[in-house]
């Protein structure tokens, strides 16, 4: 895997449409602007554990769908019977899923999951690369409304009952829904993982020269390489 600063990043802008083809997905590179036109549906561990703890069959063929997924809480409100609106989309931390999304993406064909936190390098290199997939991170806080205007029609919801508003599979209409950021591409090199390198090597420089304390508290370290991130 080639070494590169994450400063010197170029930034380029893609509009995808879903289903998401293998070479769309091989032009973005890491820190690329994306939106989304098409349908995305949403997923979290109520929705994974169902389908693959209780082996669930799944309420629509997600495969001929989209192969698009958003870790996600949509703020939904039920305008009229079976008529809703989703008025803003908060992301949900992606690692809590590293034990079911393998099975969502090999099962289920998902290339493109969207989420926030991103996930270890180990399981990109594992999941991702393999897959040619990508994953794509919310910009900051505070946006939800954005990407929330993005939706223009819920399509379906599937096991609301069951589930839950939160928990539940949406499947979203979208058009110019974003922006992400390309956080992992489809060699696995993740945009995380390179600014957490660069974090930690400026950390390491702030340790050189210091003294060791006299007194430490119980399970204090001394080495600096077990407290970096």
């Amino acid at each position: 895997m080639n070494e590169t600063n994450t400063s010197d990043l170029p930034m380029d802008e893609h509009t995808l449409e879903t289903p998401v083809t293998p070479d769309a997905l091989a032009k973005l590179k890491l820190g690329d602007v994306v939106y989304i036109d098409g349908t995305v549906f949403t997923g979290r561990i109520g929705l994974y554990k169902k389908l693959f703890d209780e082996k669930a069959e799944p309420p629509v063929d997600i495969r001929s769908l989209t192969n698009v997924t958003f870790h996600c809480s949509p703020a939904v409100g039920e305008t009229s019977p079976g008529e809703w609106k989703v008025s803003a989309v908060t992301a949900t931390a992606s690692f809590r899923f590293e034990k079911h999304l393998p099975m969502l993406m090999d099962d289920h064909g998902v290339r493109v999951v969207i989420g926030k936190g991103g996930m270890s390098q180990e399981f990109y290199q594992n999941h991702f690369r393999r897959l040619g997939a990508v994953f794509l991170n919310t910009v900051g806080y505070g946006i939800g409304a954005q990407y929330g205007r993005g939706v223009k029609k819920v399509e379906a919801v599937h096991w609301l009952d069951e589930l839950g508003i939160a928990q539940a599979l949406w499947v979203l209409n979208v058009k110019r829904f974003g922006p992400f950021l390309v956080e992992c591409d489809t060699e696995g090199r993740s945009l995380y993982q390179m600014a957490l390198k660069e974090t930690n090597a400026e950390l390491m420089q702030l340790y050189e020269g210091l003294p060791l304390p006299t007194l430490k508290r119980m399970g204090e370290v001394h080495n600096p390489e077990d407290e970096v991130f």
